[in-house]
């Protein structure tokens, strides 16, 4: 059968005959911990002519079990899906996570995804990863259920930076520090997002600093205030540098919703439609108000110099 790039359930892979190597995680943020797992059911895939897949999950999880307070995701479904097809994998199974799949005992996890994908071989999973009903299932009886089915698991231990596990959880944290140098070694990549260029309001202009605006509403978002970054028109590799600030602009537009405004160190023909990618490589200061318009001004020439020194 041709195998989909993406599909919603196990269904649609009922016509598939070669050997399914299938790593499971929620791989929020892709980081190099997630990677690992991924490259190990790529590489067992690609030695065995079978097909490597990932089995993630859309919502996640913590939308049914707590609502109120679900997990803030860094990155959309798409984006995800994208990164995970780059690392080489074939086929993202996004299946949604509901009470009947919570509700699987986790004793009949494994005989579960048998049924449901009878060519599964095996299993790649992080060391930490839970199962099952009440999340009771653990690696230990992931393999020996595993085993009885005639599937190989292989747990990969967690991935260390500084003396601390990588987890989608502490890049969160990052985030909302500002701590961008951090996140982006902690994913291995640069943290970035793809956007349209939208006309404002030519508050920028009037100060003498252009800005580019995009609308960008993220989950998990970084915290306010002013960072150097990179960008280029989709498609192309050339990359330009800039300043960006993420916030509310309080000096400017009391109560305004979250914005981004990206001024580019050197001229650019970058126009409203144009679509952007967006890499965030530093973090220069927190966002905050100031006396009056020309504080401002003075307090973005000297981020101009910060960021074109570097």
């Amino acid at each position: 059968m041709e195998i989909p790039a993406r599909v919603e359930d196990f269904e649609a892979l009922h016509g598939l005959e070669d050997p399914l190597y299938l790593a499971i995680g929620i791989f929020d943020g892709v980081h190099r911990g997630h990677k690992a797992v991924v490259a190990a059911a790529v590489h067992a895939a690609r030695d065995a002519g079978g097909v490597s897949a990932v089995l993630t999950f859309d919502p996640h999880p913590s939308q049914l079990f707590r609502p109120d307070s679900a997990t803030r995701l860094i990155l959309p479904i798409e984006t995800k899906v994208g990164l995970l097809q780059e690392a080489g994998i074939q086929v993202v199974i996004g299946k949604r996570f509901d009470a009947n799949f919570a509700a699987i005992a986790a004793t009949e996890f494994i005989a579960h995804l048998k049924q449901a994908l009878p060519t599964l071989a095996g299993i790649f999973v992080g060391s930490n990863f839970r199962f099952g009903q009440q999340r009771i299932g653990d690696v230990e009886l992931l393999k020996a259920t595993g085993k009885e089915a005639g599937i190989s698991v292989l747990s990969m231990e967690r991935l260390q930076h500084g003396g601390e596990a990588i987890s989608s959880t502490r890049i969160r944290h990052a985030l909302e520090k500002g701590a961008i140098e951090t996140a982006n070694a902690l994913f291995g990549y640069n943290y970035g997002f793809q956007g349209s260029v939208v006309a404002g309001a030519g508050k920028g202009r009037e100060f003498g600093f252009p800005t580019l605006n995009l609308p960008w509403a993220p989950k998990c978002a970084p915290r306010y205030g002013v960072y150097l970054v990179r960008s280029r028109l989709l498609g192309t590799k050339e990359w330009q540098a800039g300043i960006a600030n993420y916030g509310v602009k309080p000096t400017v537009a009391e109560n305004a919703e979250p914005a981004l405004e990206i001024h580019m160190l050197a001229a650019t023909d970058l126009e409203a439609g144009s679509v952007l990618e967006v890499e965030w490589l530093r973090f220069r200061r927190g966002e905050r108000r100031f006396e009056n318009i020309a504080a401002l001004k003075a307090q973005i020439a000297s981020d101009l110099k910060w960021a074109k020194e570097i």
